[in-house]
């Protein structure tokens, strides 16, 4: 048997690890295409030698093969992102990786931006194109009111889908209209082409007159409602999902059939889609009771859908351009008065086109990288306590930035431990070569040099590392890289009692001095080389920091993460001069 490395690489599947090896000859260098067929591996393959190694961007495991003898080498970040039975990512476009809402869910935070800012910032437009995969829609302000530009807002995150209706349409009253959209009635919430097979999964509709009396748009959250629908009457829900339902449409040049069920769901049971539109559902060939057991659940699911609670209501302003999911928002339409004007121009898109776009503008943002790490390794306990290793960094981040820190030293207590999630495993903990790896991820410079400080938790927790803060400070819920992540309710505070340590101004002495720079302010005597604090993009952005104005200073650490801080007292400490301030690590 192979010795193991100290990343437990054992419970690997040996086919899987094989398949997808990344060395030069298993992929093209330039598009990581596989060069290789899975009938062209050993079938009796196997670990020979396991070992640890060290590569340009981290730590590795070195797999020699038997029998063949081939040489894999997998980084650590990539094995803790992608192990077997850990968190899956999917392709979101299911339900449980969505946020599901009823309208008064978004009263105060619509997805909404101005056209300008929407152009102009990567990361407003990656925020906007996140809550069309997240929510299930944006609103666009201020868009130019001119015919077709509706097709340039397409083509900002994806391609324009081409229909019968032509690249864009018209939504307008028509004098013979070939759709009920084209004419002044009411539209219950429905989805678009639920007869195109693939259904287009984007739509967009810019308004560019609305002077009518009536006209007002709905939106209602289908996968929403399919919840309800499952929670209420589970067999309603489960004969909409396994009943082909044919949506037919037809006119003088198209003829489209497309034979799907009205809620669609994934080989795990996971709501995908939803086609509902009554104008398009043509005559049902089934035997007489599934016929009879569908109509009853589709009355069901059609009356939960009209339920006032679950449509958001908006009123479309000329420059108001409206991006939905077509294959999970419903979208309806109340009466108008026919004189008075209301024109609307709309287009197709697709997910995909999004979600590729969404995808590169994340790539090009420097906190991609650390949102990846906290939801890959930093999901690993922290060292035996009952929080991960995200939690305890987001802790810390939150309790600076709720004690009103500068956005530097809130940077710098977020990514304090950040090597961690990209060093060697097999370090004991007094070894701070952790902090090595996290070199690429914090170069930038960011203003004063400060020290971080530790202090003693309290039993049972033991060694978490954070910055003083005032007493009481609560821990908001913090958000990197524009998701927000819930820190661990474990029912703990830094110190007992106080919720927090007594706040001293950073890199001060116990009588107000600065010490020399390298030792400890505390009257020890011991030697605390000083930290650099390094920002993220958006802190950095927020206090005006711009682009780097200053070479790189490689950041290092305070103490060995193993020695222990004693307990801080609070009731008063900050008025009181005889109370005991943050020491300095004691054995």
């Amino acid at each position: 048997m192979p010795a193991l490395p100290t990343f437990p690489i054992d419970d690997f599947p040996v086919m899987w690890l094989r398949d997808n090896c990344p060395c030069a000859d298993c992929r093209d260098p330039r598009s990581g295409q596989k060069l290789f067929q899975i009938s062209a591996l050993p079938a009796a393959l196997r670990l020979d030698t396991v070992t640890d190694t060290d590569e340009s961007e981290g730590p590795a495991v070195e797999v020699i093969w038997a029998p063949d003898g081939h040489r894999s080498t997998y980084p650590v970040t990539w094995l803790e992102a992608n192990r077997p039975g850990g968190p899956a990512t999917g392709d979101r476009r299911t339900d449980d990786r969505k946020e599901l809402w009823k309208a008064g869910d978004l009263a105060g935070r619509l997805p909404q931006v101005g056209w300008d800012e929407y152009l102009g910032e990567p990361g407003v437009r990656a925020r906007m194109l996140d809550s069309v995969l997240r929510l299930g829609f944006m609103l666009l302000s201020g868009v130019p009111e001119r015919e077709g530009q509706v097709l340039d807002v397409a083509e900002t995150f994806g391609y324009v889908r081409e229909t019968n209706y032509g690249k864009l349409f018209d939504v307008r009253v028509e004098p013979d209209p070939n759709n009920l959209a084209f004419t002044s009635a009411r539209i219950t919430p429905h989805t678009d082409n639920p007869y195109r097979d693939p259904v287009p999964t984007i739509q967009l509709l810019h308004c560019l007159v609305n002077d009518a009396d009536g006209g007002d748009s709905g939106l209602v959250d289908g996968f929403a409602a399919a919840a309800l629908l499952r929670e209420e009457d589970p067999e309603a829900f489960d004969v909409l999902t396994r009943t082909p339902v044919p949506f037919v449409f037809r006119d003088a040049g198209t003829e489209l059939r497309a034979d799907r069920p009205l809620i669609g769901t994934d080989p795990l049971g996971r709501v995908r889609e939803v086609r509902f539109n009554n104008r398009s559902i043509g005559a049902l060939r089934l035997p007489a009771a599934q016929v009879e057991a569908f109509y009853a659940a589709y009355r069901t699911f059609a009356e939960l859908l009209l339920r006032p609670e679950l449509q958001l209501d908006l009123r479309l302003s000329p420059g108001d351009c409206l991006v939905f999911d077509n294959t999970r928002l419903l979208h309806a339409r109340t009466a108008f008065a026919q004189d008075g004007a209301r024109h609307l121009q709309g287009c197709y898109a697709d997910l995909d086109g999004l979600a590729s776009t969404l995808a590169v503008l994340r790539r090009a943002d420097t906190l991609e990288p650390l949102a990846q790490l906290f939801a890959g390794p930093g999901s690993a306990e922290y060292l035996g306590e009952s929080v991960s290793m995200a939690e305890h960094m987001l802790q810390a981040g939150a309790r600076a930035e709720a004690d009103g820190a500068p956005p530097h030293l809130v940077a710098g207590a977020l990514l304090h431990d950040v090597g961690h999630l990209r060093g060697r495993r097999d370090r004991p903990r007094t070894d701070v070569r952790h902090r090595q790896p996290a070199q690429p991820l914090g170069s930038r410079p960011a203003g004063p040099l400060v020290r971080a400080r530790s202090h003693r938790a309290g039993a049972p927790a033991r060694g978490r590392q954070t910055l003083p803060v005032r007493c009481g400070t609560r821990v908001p819920q913090p958000v990197v890289g524009g998701v927000a992540v819930h820190a661990a309710r474990s029912g703990r505070r830094d110190v007992p009692g106080t919720g927090g340590a007594v706040r001293r101004p950073a890199g001060r002495g116990r009588r107000g001095r600065r010490p020399p720079l390298g030792r400890g302010g505390e009257g020890s005597g011991r030697t605390h080389p000083p930290v650099r604090a390094l920002p993220s993009v958006a802190h950095r952005t927020a206090a005006g920091l711009g682009h780097r104005s200053r070479p790189p200073v490689p950041s290092r650490v305070t103490q060995p993460a193993a020695r222990r801080c004693r307990p801080v007292p609070c009731g008063g400490c900050a008025a009181d001069p005889r109370s005991r301030w943050p020491r300095s690590c004691a054995p």
